[in-house]
């Protein structure tokens, strides 16, 4: 069984998900690698007290990246675009 907290990792601010939020009332989170969209679902409901209409996931793999002659990855990880019903927000994007 996974916690709420394991599978939402951390929200999303940029300029893109800002504007994303405006217009469609879609919030962008960083979420774990192994969560389903129903986790991911039930999770923002229960954290954030909310109605969450659809969930869109999207899997980032991780960059190349040197330093020097060594070579190393960055992690993959997976992101989620969740949009709230109308009405809805997370108060925690406002600030």
């Amino acid at each position: 069984m996974k916690y709420d907290q394991e599978i939402i990792i951390a929200p999303i601010i940029t300029e893109k998900t800002t504007s994303i939020k405006n217009t469609t009332n879609s919030y962008t989170f960083k979420v774990s690698v192994n969560a389903n969209k129903i986790e991911i679902q039930k999770a923002i409901e229960k954290i954030f007290n909310v109605n969450v209409l659809n969930v869109n996931t999207i899997r980032q793999q991780g960059k190349v990246k040197r330093m020097g002659r060594f070579t190393g990855k960055r992690a993959d990880w997976k992101k989620a675009i969740v949009k709230l019903k109308e009405g809805d927000s997370i108060s925690d994007f406002e600030s």
